[in-house]
């Protein structure tokens, strides 16, 4: 796997870069091939607080997580933990739908260079101030609301903008204050 590490407001030293690269290589373990994917890794530090966000597009899914802590070398830690939590959670649940297909483990394995549809939702309103702050491009891919679902937790985020598969319409699916799930369609 390659990865991009950089540091925002802290100096990323070599011992960093090591902790990093030898903490992630334990997610290999996971599948049958080497990761041919560009992962990002963004370490920084605001008020004292120490954090991690790690970013792995494969085919089909993202890999994310993301951790603030006191220490720096323990949100790296923690980072990897939720990554490797995140994989064995949704494997059974990939697994069933591509089973047709192969495993999940084929499916982390193959060629990223497909486009994954995922958004970040990052607002800075003080008080009447709507300035975006952050824009994303990003290709839709067509996937069923099931998938979308699962792509969403896997993510970790609370929506997911896709391309439905039934209808050929832009959907956003969503996380619901109850647990459950709503969709949202063009109408």
């Amino acid at each position: 796997m390659n990865l991009s590490i950089r540091g925002q407001q802290i100096e990323v030293t070599d011992a960093l870069k090591d902790y990093v690269d030898k903490k992630l290589s334990r997610l290999e373990k996971y599948f049958d091939a080497p990761l041919n994917s560009d992962g990002a890794v963004t370490l920084s530090t605001t008020r004292g607080l120490h954090t991690v966000e790690v970013t792995i597009p494969l085919k089909g899914i993202v890999l994310r997580a993301e951790d603030e802590s006191d220490d720096m070398y323990a949100s790296i830690d923690s980072v990897v933990d939720k990554l490797e939590r995140q994989i064995r959670k949704h494997k059974t649940k990939i697994n069933r739908k591509f089973r047709q297909e192969g495993s999940l483990k084929t499916l982390f394995v193959e060629d990223p260079t497909g486009t994954v549809a995922t958004a970040e939702l990052d607002t800075e309103t003080e008080d009447d101030d709507l300035e975006v702050v952050r824009t994303k491009r990003f290709m839709l891919k067509p996937m069923d609301v099931e998938e979308a679902i699962l792509q969403m937790n896997m993510v970790g985020h609370n929506f997911f903008v896709f391309s439905n598969i039934e209808n050929e319409e832009v959907s956003v699916v969503y996380k619901r204050n109850d647990g459950k799930y709503g969709l949202i369609e063009q109408g």
